[in-house]
């Protein structure tokens, strides 16, 4: 037996054995086969078939052999394709025809509400701009903008009112915005409300989110807005975004009010007596007055003051509001006798009101006696309130009657709080003096024309569009200026809003839409459209109008495709030297990214017109496509990022989408000046730059991305600036060639050569070519492609070609980009990485643990203070934000839920230890030591975006210039 042939069972593993029986019924079968599609064939061959006989065969024909039917390629050709469908395989649960799916994200008015006024008036009153008031409610979360607008619209609205415990929220229209409790959007809204003479102004009021995260929101409102009327909470005083939203308010140039909210909270919760709460009002206003003395710029900062009229007091939850002069005029009404100016001018400060001489007097008559404030103010407010919550049976009823409110028995019977909003609302009646606080202090869209087109256009104002813009006049030539775009309620489409800046737009005009890089050098970002139809903004309806003139806010249809954040809109012909109104400038920046791709990669176009849809919802979003092809999405905080994914997935794309961990986007900068002239040649080796790169000076970075310092300035008035502030020489201040990686990056380019070494003329010829190199090398650096930051890059010398031919933009711009990375790599690189200000409130026993919780996470606090007038502490701290992850959970746990912070981007600062330093070993999984983390963060960075390893120096150095550091033995541990 041959061993090869079987296994060691026995089994036969050979060739295969052709066996006799098995190929003749193969043979048999495919003769069947044969005969059977034979038997399919025409007529024809079925006659001459017939003449020949034909023995019946006696092959056995296996079951699945059996034909009884043509197949469909038989009867049909091979040419036609056939899909045989099977049985029913749907399942029961689907309908066999679905029906239409409305998605629904935000809460709609089905018809047009009833209101105080009549819509005619309203859309009349739009073309008298001087009766017009674009406001902006802006102030720190929960402080009570979104209720005090609810107050608003019952004023207006009859048939608009609360649940007994819920608030409305009016102007929360998203569903996410209902459940999460917190505004998220800037909603704006358009009521006709009278002054305390019964005047009637249109009031644009926009209702601004609170949330540090969201201010972006905020900023939008203020481009579109002449005032802001500032909401500080009367317990918690002025807060992390109080303070944010003031200084911002002050760069924009608005007009600024305050309004002191929740002043109930003074007597309900923290149980104040009357004199301690006029302390904690005085001591608000007087921290206002502070923050706008350090921010103001002008010689005589403003100053708020009830005196003035530009401070109100609220209480949007017992539905009241008055100013002093509306106080007084209460008192007027019911005795008589004296005028309200007059009155209201005593009723603030140190005047104390002498009974027996009936007269007002600085110095107190008796040692009891309380200030006009407290005796005129606060303590009949006190006493209505204590009446209400204390005798409601026995002596409210006589109080009421003295106080000239009325009401049914049915109304007595009512719980305590809505009884007490009730009776508030009665006696303080309409919110006058809100109104005439914004009627009298925010100046109207023809008055703040000037200031507002200054501050906001980017072109020449000595022209006819200019005269028009600044008298805000509805008959000149349309320009529109657009912040904010809102999807509709089915999150389909997106509609623009806007103010008219002058003109007047009319529904299904046609208009040129103008992005923001549009130039009249380069018009690419242009695009003729026609507007659909124009409404006005009422929050959960929209007031159809068939055109909008100057002064006014709008919402247009149908001209979102061309719109990303920005835009200036302008007649379709004839305005051709309309300039563009100057992208957002917001008050804190976008350092937190994640990383998103579908779970289907199948899906991923659907994914990217999300992305591309929440990048016109949100003002301040940025998305961008990696190198290694991941799609990052970078916004300002945790609870920014988790809306933004909430409408990628929900509202825009209905996909599943994967999210990667959130990390930080890092700066790459330098420590010191570089060891040695780093040189580069072309690859024609015709040309040859030399620089260097060196920190610059502190606060100078800051001062360029804040725009203190313009690169568009003349010479002589750049030089002079960076003379007189930061020391520089004569000559190097006049010689700055370009701030990078844009006009306000924060990085300087400075020619450093001499006329004498150098050929002036050919190096200006290729000045453009060389900026432009330094831009893209700091727009991403050496070290992880992230933006270089704070350093100056000197041109020391430059060997340039004669011929142009041998000078162009493909030789010098990659080699700008080399040389500016050798200087750089040459300076003690190191990474930076921004730091977030935390402020936490806490009750004084859990303070320790807010140390604790900021110590674990490389915080460190930089002041705690106990609140006035409350029993809360105030922690102040900084932490970086790559550590910032889950702090505020973490805050929670460990506090029981008792401490509460808020965190907003400060400032950038150098991470600890140096990213090249090859002799560290990044061990998986381990925390690093402190001085490891700057080559963590780098290696890790490259590798997510598909880098190599490390930096290789051979990239940047050319030959020569490595034998020269060879010569100079300045190896150091570079990897070749």
């Amino acid at each position: 037996m041959d061993t090869e042939l079987y296994d060691e069972f026995g089994n036969y593993i050979g060739p295969q054995l052709d066996s006799d029986d098995e190929s003749e019924e193969e043979e048999e079968e495919t003769e069947h086969i044969r005969r059977v599609q034979d038997y399919g064939e025409d007529e024809d061959d079925a006659d001459e078939a017939m003449d020949q006989d034909v023995e019946p065969s006696m092959a056995v024909v296996l079951h699945e052999d059996k034909k009884y039917y043509p197949s469909a390629e038989e009867v049909y050709g091979a040419d036609v394709e056939t899909i045989v469908h099977e049985e029913d395989t749907q399942p029961l649960t689907e309908p066999i025809i679905k029906p239409v799916k409305r998605n629904k994200f935000a809460h709609i008015e089905q018809e047009l509400p009833l209101t105080s006024y009549n819509m005619e008036y309203l859309a009349d009153l739009m073309d008298n701009s001087e009766l017009i008031r674009n406001v902006v409610l802006a102030g720190h979360l929960h402080h009570g903008k979104t209720t005090f607008v609810d107050c608003l619209m019952e004023q207006t609205h009859p048939d608009i009112f609360t649940k007994e415990e819920r608030q409305l929220r009016y102007t929360d229209t998203l569903f996410t915005e209902q459940e999460r409790g917190v505004s998220i959007k800037s909603q704006p809204v358009t009521l006709v409300l009278p002054d305390s003479r019964g005047k009637s102004y249109l009031i644009n009021v926009m209702d601004s989110p609170g949330h540090v995260n969201f201010s972006d929101e905020a900023t939008a409102g203020y481009r579109l807005s002449d005032g802001v009327v500032l909401f500080v909470d009367a317990a918690e005083g002025v807060m992390l975004n109080t303070e944010r939203l003031l200084k911002h308010a002050v760069q924009e140039r608005l007009a600024i009010t305050v309004c002191i909210n929740k002043i109930d909270r003074l007597m309900l919760e923290l149980k104040l007596p009357p004199t301690d709460a006029y302390y904690k009002l005085r001591q608000i206003v007087d921290e206002i007055n502070g923050l706008l003395s350090v921010y103001s710029e002008e010689s005589e900062p403003v100053v708020v003051s009830p005196l003035m009229g530009n401070v109100c007091f609220a209480s949007s939850q017992y539905r009241f509001c008055f100013t002093l002069q509306s106080f007084s005029k209460i008192y007027e009404d019911t005795y008589g006798g004296f005028s309200a100016k007059e009155l209201s001018r005593r009723l603030w400060g140190d005047i104390y009101f002498n009974s027996k001489s009936r007269k007002f007097t600085k110095k107190p008559p008796m040692s009891t006696s309380q200030r006009s404030f407290v005796e005129f103010i606060l303590e009949p407010l006190y006493k209505i309130f204590a009446q209400v919550v204390g005798d409601v049976d026995s002596t409210l009823p006589r109080a009421l009657e003295e106080l000239g409110v009325h009401l049914t028995k049915e109304e007595m019977k009512m719980n305590i709080r809505p009884l007490q909003k009730l009776i508030c609302r009665r006696f303080f009646g309409d919110f006058t003096g809100f109104v005439d606080m914004c009627a009298e202090h925010i100046k109207s869209p023809y008055s703040a024309a000037r200031t507002k087109v200054e501050h906001t256009y980017t072109g020449p104002l000595e022209n006819e569009l200019g005269d028009a813009m600044l008298e805000c006049d509805p008959e000149g030539p349309l320009m529109l200026h657009t912040t904010k775009m809102y999807s509709t309620e089915d999150a389909t489409q997106f509609l623009v809003f806007g103010r008219v800046m002058s003109g007047t737009i009319h529904a299904n005009q046609d208009i040129r839409v103008l992005g923001e890089s549009y130039t009249l050098d380069d018009e690419e970002d242009s695009r003729l459209v026609t507007c659909g139809r124009l409404w006005i903004s009422e929050a959960r309806y929209k007031v159809e109008v068939n055109r909008v003139p100057a002064g006014n806010w709008v919402l247009i249809e149908g001209v979102d495709q061309p719109i990303v954040k920005t835009s200036t809109i302008t007649e379709a012909r004839g305005n051709d030297e309309a300039y563009i109104f100057r992208a957002l400038k917001f008050n804190t920046s976008s350092v937190i990214k994640i990383a998103v791709e579908p779970v289907n990669p199948s899906e991923l176009p659907k994914m990217l017109d999300g992305l591309r849809k929440v990048n016109k919802s949100y003002p301040l979003l940025t998305t961008k496509v990696e190198e290694s092809g991941e799609h990052v999405i970078m916004g300002t905080g945790e609870l920014y990022l988790d809306c933004v994914m909430h409408d990628l997935r929900k509202m825009y794309s209905e996909i599943d989408i994967k999210v990667a961990d959130p990390v930080v986007a890092f700066c790459e900068t330098v420590v010191e000046t570089s060891s040695l002239k780093c040189f580069a040649e072309t690859p024609n080796k015709r040309n040859k730059i030399t620089m260097i790169a060196e920190p610059l000076e502190k606060g100078l970075a800051e001062d360029i991305e804040n725009e203190v310092v313009r690169i568009t300035w003349n010479r002589k008035r750049l030089g002079e600036f960076f003379q007189t502030k930061y020391d520089w020489d004569l000559l190097a201040a006049r010689s700055i060639w370009a701030f990078g990686p844009d006009n306000t990056g924060p990085n300087i380019l400075v020619d450093d050569t001499l006329p004498s070494e150098v050929d002036k003329g050919l190096l200006n010829s290729v000045k453009d070519s060389i900026v432009q190199g330094f831009q893209w090398g700091t727009r991403e650096g050496p070290l992880c492609d992230e933006p270089i930051r704070n350093v100056k890059f000197k041109i020391l010398d430059a060997v340039i070609a004669g011929e142009p031919l041998h000078r162009g933009g493909g030789q010098i711009i990659p080699t700008a980009r080399r040389v500016a990375y050798s200087a750089f790599l040459m300076a003690t690189p190191r990474l930076m990485e921004p730091y977030l200000f935390v402020e936490a409130q806490a009750p004084a026993d859990c303070v320790s643990a807010v140390y604790t919780v900021l110590a674990r996470r490389r915080g460190h606090v930089t002041q705690d203070a106990p609140i006035p007038g409350s029993p809360l502490y105030t922690i102040k701290a900084f932490i970086p934000a790559i550590d910032s992850f889950g702090f505020e959970t973490d805050l929670r746990t460990h506090t029981q839920g008792q401490a509460f912070c808020l965190s907003v981007f400060h400032h950038w600062q150098i991470v600890p230890g140096d990213p090249l330093d090859k002799s560290i070993v990044i061990r998986p999984l381990e925390p690093q030591p402190a001085t490891h983390l700057a080559r963590e963060f780098m290696i890790k960075t490259r590798r997510r975006k598909g880098l190599s390893e490390d930096v290789s120096i051979n990239k940047f150095f050319d030959d020569p210039m490595l034998l020269e550091l060879a010569r100079q033995d300045v190896m150091l541990n570079y990897p070749m």
